[in-house]
């Protein structure tokens, strides 16, 4: 089992951006350079703390985005959203917080993030937004 912590707070992975190349005739698509930046950091710190080969097994990930709570709450929604009373039904939508984090860890933690064959994935609020995540081999469960 792999569990490792990222404190950079979560992004979102941006809609690709297109352009033609004059000259090769061909339109080349490309991440927005805040999506790649995020990315480079997150494959950064997972260089960092993760250092053996990549998994090359199918996988199951469980993973927790931890959203900054906003500054402009009242104390009692502040703390509300704290303890996970409220949970972040906002933007932006997890599957695109779990695009961007997916492809930074490809041949980093996996070698492919097409070997994920189960995922559970979670939004809260925190004072500390944060990405955890928990990457087990599928036949290192036990099955009851």
């Amino acid at each position: 089992m792999v569990k490792l912590v990222f404190d950079i707070e979560p992004q979102s992975q941006l809609r690709p951006r297109a352009a033609y190349n004059t000259r090769s005739h061909h339109i080349v698509v490309y991440d927005p350079k805040v999506t790649h930046e995020y990315k480079q950091r997150l494959r950064q710190l997972a260089q960092n703390q993760y250092t053996q080969e990549p998994l090359d097994s199918a996988l199951k990930v469980d993973v927790s985005f931890f959203r900054p709570v906003q500054k402009s709450l009242s104390a009692i929604e502040r703390a509300r959203r704290i303890s996970g009373e409220h949970r972040p039904a906002v933007k932006s939508d997890i599957d695109n917080y779990i695009k961007a984090l997916f492809d930074s860890l490809n041949g980093v933690v996996w070698q492919d993030d097409k070997q994920i064959c189960d995922l559970v994935a979670h939004k809260y609020y925190s004072d500390k937004p944060r990405i955890e995540i928990e990457v087990t081999t599928v036949n290192e469960e036990v099955t009851i």
